[in-house]
């Protein structure tokens, strides 16, 4: 990453509001982007179509403006992007580094309970590594290495040493999915490395997926962006908050207070009395604990 300046980005699923939760990732990716004197981009990631509201992109595009979130170029629409990613999965595909998969959830459970029942690998079987034994595709899948060659490493800025054997941990993923839509670890690669993305800030329950990413970005050639995950906002049962365990949204009328509260969350006590202050403060705070070395 030396010489190259630094790009950063947001990346919401525009699955209904912005709530607390997410305007943490928000903030702290900017933060990070504008501490390092760097560009920071917004992405729509809505290749989930039948997940998507209506409306829902606009209303998380307002609401980072109104908080002063402002990204530096126009929003990348994934619902956009099919021939990119096509283009992607032909050429894993060229390389034998795919296989079409013809196995349903009910296939895949039973194979890894017999799995399990021998204390083997926890990740997909690998049951249509030689050949749909006469079953329709339904799928594409990325081969991981062997178990013993598998286990992808990678520094954290925030959580520290991260280890994944993907053999073991995942197995076999998708990037094309029975549904016909493209899954998010292959959108979100082909993505950032086109974005020329050199810093990924997001929430930590993301932290597991990217030994997959890394994964791709080797098999394609593209860079490998720094990571740092953020501690995630918790509900009253200890699940992350999110719009499926009925998170509400960020009251627009008050940003001072959501950006206040965002920033406690992330270890910053921003004492400002208007928005600008408290940006332009938490930015300082920021660089303090998160600046990268020379």
């Amino acid at each position: 990453m030396t010489g190259v300046r630094y790009r950063g980005r947001f990346a919401p699923s525009p699955t209904g509001p912005l709530h607390l939760g997410s305007l943490v990732a928000a903030l702290a990716s900017w933060l990070d982007a504008r501490a390092h004197d760097g560009a920071w981009l917004v992405r729509i990631e809505d290749i989930d179509h039948p997940r998507c509201i209506p409306g829902a992109a606009e209303d998380i595009l307002a609401t980072l403006a109104g908080f002063g979130l402002l990204p530096d170029a126009p929003p990348l629409w994934q619902s956009t992007r099919s021939a990119q990613y096509s283009a992607a999965l032909d050429r894993l595909r060229d390389r034998g580094m795919l296989y079409p998969c013809g196995c349903s959830r009910k296939d895949i459970t039973e194979a890894l309970t017999r799995v399990r029942q021998r204390h083997q690998t926890l990740g997909y079987p690998g049951t249509c590594r030689d050949g749909l034994h006469g079953k329709p595709v339904r799928a594409w899948r990325v081969r991981v290495p062997e178990a013993g060659q598998d286990t992808v490493c990678f520094d954290d800025r925030w959580q520290g040493r991260f280890c994944q054997p993907l053999a073991d941990d995942v197995g076999d993923f998708v990037l094309k999915r029975a549904d016909g839509l493209w899954a998010y670890q292959l959108a979100v690669v082909v993505d950032d490395g086109e974005q020329g993305i050199t810093d990924i800030v997001r929430g930590m329950d993301l932290l597991d997926s990217t030994p997959r990413q890394i994964h791709l970005q080797h098999l394609l050639g593209l860079p490998q962006p720094r990571y740092l995950h953020v501690p995630l906002i918790l509900d009253a049962h200890g699940d992350k908050l999110s719009k499926q365990t009925g998170a509400t949204a960020i009251d627009h009328r008050e940003p001072l207070v959501a950006l206040q509260k965002a920033a406690r969350h992330l270890g910053l006590e921003i004492a400002a009395q208007d928005r600008a202050a408290f940006l332009e403060q938490a930015v300082r705070a920021w660089r303090a604990r998160h600046a990268l070395a020379a």
